[in-house]
């Protein structure tokens, strides 16, 4: 079941996206550091009612961020749409021991169901250009890879910036 993430669950949040974390790196994937993402973002996107979990016999397996607000890296790529109505993904995530089993495709089924329930016109999100395995999964469900941005703060190597028009 997915449903909108609560404060209290914020600390099996962060161990799930710890445990992304630390498998990425044996794979030689440093996407995510110790510092991202961290309780303070996943405060404000359930502030902003962004943020949902996905719960397997009542055990927290994953989070998505279906967000409204373009991020600052965002504004100079060259979308297929121009900016107005459009939801963004952040933050997805399924706990190592849950992956390969469907739930990142729920996950994702839930978001883009929710940007056409709400009439967006795409969906738009980032992923890590080191991280292959991500690439093929947005490309299989008919994804765009467009620009590269940057965050400096989390690898020198750039993330690939992909859109689903609605």
């Amino acid at each position: 079941m997915i449903e909108p993430a609560k404060i209290c669950e914020i600390p099996d949040i962060l161990k799930l996206c710890d445990a992304c974390r630390l498998l990425m790196e044996t794979k030689g994937i440093y996407q995510w550091t110790t510092e991202y993402p961290n309780e303070k973002q996943f405060i404000n996107d359930i502030k902003r009612k962004e943020l949902y979990v996905l719960k397997q016999n009542d055990r927290l397996v994953g989070c998505i961020v279906l967000s409204i607000v373009i991020d600052a890296e965002y504004i100079p790529v060259k979308w297929l749409t121009d900016n107005g109505n459009h939801l963004y993904i952040h933050r997805l995530a399924v706990h190592p021991n849950y992956q390969g089993k469907g739930f990142a495709q729920q996950l994702i089924n839930f978001g883009e169901n929710h940007a056409r329930s709400n009439q967006f016109t795409s969906v738009r999100l980032d992923t890590f250009s080191q991280n292959k395995r991500n690439q093929r999964f947005y490309e299989q469900r008919g994804y765009q890879k467009l620009a590269d941005i940057y965050f400096s703060n989390q690898s020198e190597h750039p993330f690939h910036c992909y859109e689903l028009v609605l």
